[in-house]
């Protein structure tokens, strides 16, 4: 699935409408996680607190004609997309919000799928992806290690 920039303008518009609910001059909040929530049958993202409150909602129109087979999936490579790039520009640098927390993906049931992103500075989460094969590569260093 592809998202218009308009649709991944107004995804990152809701995040910030949503974050920007935790910018106060008061003391820091403590939040375990940020849901974030896309149903694909009304096209609404809704995004919560975790009290299930809702702190932003945007309609995405693509997500109306979605028909493929892995909503959930597709949808969380866009989501972490944003998400990323919205840390990288430092959007979440001056939050309130004392670490660790994450923005979780969460389905209609708000059943966690995944962590779309953790915000710690001392905590890094690696996918899957990169440790692809990485028992194998451990397996084969010892072996020659050890001589074997």
């Amino acid at each position: 699935m592809k998202l218009s920039q308009q649709s991944q303008s107004l995804i990152e518009s809701a995040i910030r409408k949503a974050i920007d609910k935790y910018l106060c001059d008061c003391e820091q909040t403590v939040v375990t996680d940020i849901h974030l929530q896309p149903i694909s049958d009304s096209g609404e993202l809704f995004i919560l607190d975790d009290n299930d409150e809702e702190l932003s909602c945007a309609v995405i129109e693509e997500w109306l004609t979605y028909d493929g087979v892995n909503f959930y999936k597709d949808t969380e490579r866009i989501l972490h997309s944003i998400l990323n790039r919205m840390k990288e520009s430092g959007s979440f640098d001056n939050l309130p919000i004392i670490q660790p927390f994450s923005f979780v993906l969460v389905d209609e049931d708000k059943e966690t799928i995944t962590d779309l992103l953790l915000m710690d500075n001392d905590t890094l989460l690696v996918n899957g992806g990169l440790l692809k094969g990485l028992d194998e590569e451990l397996d084969n260093f010892l072996k020659e290690l050890l001589g074997k």
